[in-house]
């Protein structure tokens, strides 16, 4: 899975917005956060609010906030909404997805990565983030990452 730059700041600008729930942010403080540039930042904030994700803040005090509660809002919904489906094979369903011969058992296996990024992505939350408190699974998965990290040349 690649996850781009624009989704990557997405989600940590979400995650920002997450932990100051008192007030708006205004992007330049996001941006200088994450350090992210403000001109493409203000771009991924439009395509958030337009996925009804945020919503901006006219006034000096202005700025941009979450339009739900960061419990209620998953990594995975921020991907989607930024790249549509977690995973997509030739932007076909899985559902339907048959292939022949040798082949043939291959859609299980996209199945069974999209349920296992399902697993991580819809059960971690922005507030999860805000919070620096990791879902169990998230926090078993990233250790059986670092205790198997392979050099390559």
């Amino acid at each position: 899975m690649r996850i781009s730059a624009r989704t990557d700041y997405a989600i940590r600008a979400m995650a920002e917005l997450a932990g100051e729930q008192d007030r708006p942010l205004k992007a330049e403080d996001i941006a200088g956060r994450q350090d992210i540039p403000v001109r493409f930042l203000f771009v991924v904030l439009s395509d958030l609010r337009q996925a009804r994700l945020v919503s901006s803040v006219r006034g000096p005090d202005g700025g941009y906030a979450l339009t739900r509660p960061p419990g209620e809002i998953t990594v995975a919904d921020v991907i989607r909404a930024m790249d549509g489906p977690l995973v997509s094979v030739r932007d076909l369903k899985l559902t339907g997805l048959e292939y022949q011969g040798a082949a043939a058992p291959m859609p299980d296996v996209w199945r069974a990565v999209r349920a296992s990024l399902r697993q991580v992505l819809e059960g971690t939350t922005l507030a999860d983030l805000a919070r620096g408190t990791l879902p169990e699974l998230v926090r078993e998965r990233a250790r059986e990452y670092t205790d198997d990290v392979r050099t390559y040349p």
